[in-house]
């Protein structure tokens, strides 16, 4: 069955470096295009125009922003891991919690299951939902 959504995530020059870290967190395959590799030249030409990690779990894509766009970062997006693989789920949240915020502790909630929320180190928001024998 095909991936039909993949997160795409702008940086504002440390798309690499983000890409590296998450590729440690969740293991996978990771191909990354320069501008430069596209023709531009000058400072722009290091940073990612586009790069793909490839998971067992998940597919993220992420680039470094164009010269002069304005990358505002807030709170209307956040990515959400979820399944009943407790190791798993804990070890990624306590690597993208590494360096980053725990704006929820992982604990479990009202609902039953275990769930906590946190900022990786990138700013990016992730939601982690491990499902509880019903």
């Amino acid at each position: 069955m095909p991936t039909l959504l993949n997160p795409y995530l702008h940086f504002p020059g440390t798309a690499r470096e983000a890409l590296d870290f998450y590729r440690s967190v969740f293991g996978g395959d990771l191909d990354v295009m320069t501008y430069g590799e596209m023709g531009m030249d000058g400072d722009q030409a290091a940073q990612v125009m586009h790069g793909q990690l490839t998971a067992p779990s998940l597919t993220l894509m992420a680039s470094d922003g164009m010269p002069g766009e304005e990358l505002v970062l807030g709170n209307a997006s956040n990515l959400s891991l979820s399944g009943d693989d407790e190791t798993e789920l804990r070890g990624w949240f306590d690597r993208l919690a590494d360096g980053g915020e725990v704006h929820v502790p992982l604990e479990k909630q009202v609902w039953g299951d275990v769930f906590g929320q946190c900022a990786d180190r990138f700013g990016v928001t992730w939601l982690v939902n491990i499902a509880q024998p019903g």
